[in-house]
């Protein structure tokens, strides 16, 4: 990009950070148990999905307001894949080295989407 104009969602650091987080999910949860296949995999990487995918719904959205609802919806999204991760910790399916690099990065897209929420709803 040439310069910083937001031509579609896809330029949004919120949403390839959701992605790059998703893609760290799908890497991770290979090496889970195949009896989780339909258990942990399916959760974390359903959450995992939804928070770029409710990114990119929002943003085609008619109004601020429905941007910020979507917004709000990946946030929770975002908070669901954390708690995942932290029982996939607890019941020994990754370690923490595996699971700390996701849960960083959760920390800091959930401080960029307040901070997007929060100018948008300035500017309504």
């Amino acid at each position: 990009m040439k310069n910083n104009a937001i031509r579609s969602y896809r330029d949004l650091q919120v949403w390839q950070k959701g992605m790059d987080i998703a893609e760290l999910c799908y890497v991770i949860t290979k090496s889970f148990p195949k009896d989780e296949t339909y258990g942990m995999i399916s959760q974390i990487r359903r959450a995992s999905v939804s928070i770029p995918a409710n990114i990119a719904e929002g943003y085609g959205r008619d109004s601020q307001g429905e941007y910020v609802h979507f917004l709000k919806i990946s946030q929770g999204s975002l908070k669901e894949l954390e708690t995942h991760i932290i029982l996939s910790m607890r019941v020994n399916l990754i370690t923490s080295e595996s699971a700390n690099p996701i849960l960083e990065e959760c920390d800091s897209l959930g401080k960029m989407l307040r901070s997007l929420i929060r100018s948008i709803q300035a500017s309504i």
